[in-house]
């Protein structure tokens, strides 16, 4: 059986457990080739330090696209990250329009906010940038904030809507272009999960787990990781939604007890194993 290949494309950090560095590990433990293009490199996250190094690689990008379409490489996902800036998210369109198939899987995190804020260095408009990306992907899954963003919404906060509201957004993101859009971060009560909208069947789909009072940097990256490798390996939503969820609460609680570690990142790695089991 032909082992599935996936190029994600999104920054390092050479310490902390996010972007590159979670995905390359989870994709590779759910036996799938993780090809990838760095879009930056940086010497710490910047979720939990200061005074971190940062090397922009925008101009890597098109080389790297250069050679592998001269060498026939192909990939049944591409799947994006953290971007940095409005030219990485046009590199990207160019991305698709090259490698994109209909038989791929085409998964875009939208990785720019949090908490009805944007990360530290983006300018009010990136979120319309990251639209665009958005609208030409198969599969999208936003934090709440990120949604209202792009939808040019306000943000309801943590838990200030209903489960309609939701539905409702979840179509108008799909009415970007997306044909699948999944909402992270989706809290009811004391359980936490996602609920995904799929626009060429008029289908809902959702899964929870156990809403822990703890934040660490980097879930989400553990979580999107998780859900475009199971995707990939053919497993329908449903199924989909509950391995991301499962593995990212089972990596919170392992690392709920270490105090250092919402500064790192969850310790995904020793949740691995059971990732692996349920596949």
């Amino acid at each position: 059986m032909k082992q599935k290949r996936v190029v994600t494309i999104q920054d390092i950090s050479c310490l902390g457990k996010c972007s590159l560095t979670v995905a390359l590990h989870i994709l590779s433990a759910m036996n799938t080739e993780a090809c990838v293009i760095p879009t930056a490199m940086l010497s710490t996250h910047t979720g939990g330090f200061s005074g971190y190094t940062f090397r922009d690689l925008t101009e890597d990008i098109v080389p790297i696209l250069d050679h592998w379409e001269a060498e026939g490489f192909d990939f049944d996902a591409i799947y994006t990250g953290y971007l940095g800036s409005a030219e990485q998210c046009r590199l990207m369109l160019d991305l698709f329009e090259r490698f994109g198939t209909k038989d791929n899987l085409i998964f875009v995190d939208p990785a720019m906010a949090d908490n009805g804020k944007l990360y530290a260095g983006f300018s009010s408009d990136f979120p319309q940038e990251m639209k665009k990306v958005c609208a030409a992907a198969d599969v999208i899954d936003p934090n709440l904030t990120e949604a209202c963003l792009m939808l040019g919404i306000d943000y309801p906060g943590k838990m200030g809507y209903t489960e309609e509201w939701i539905k409702d957004v979840l179509k108008q993101l799909c009415a970007m272009g997306c044909r699948i859009a999944i909402l992270t971060g989706v809290i009811f009560g004391d359980k936490q999960g996602a609920m995904a909208y799929d626009s060429s069947t008029d289908t809902y789909s959702s899964y929870f787990g156990e809403n822990l009072p703890v934040a660490f940097h980097g879930t989400g990256d553990v979580f999107s990781s998780a859900l475009c490798g199971a995707l990939v390996r053919n497993q329908p939503m449903e199924r989909a939604l509950k391995t991301a969820v499962d593995f990212t609460v089972e990596a919170i609680k392992i690392s709920a007890a270490d105090p250092d570690l919402p500064r790192y990142g969850v310790r995904f790695e020793a949740a691995l194993p059971e990732l692996i089991q349920n596949l």
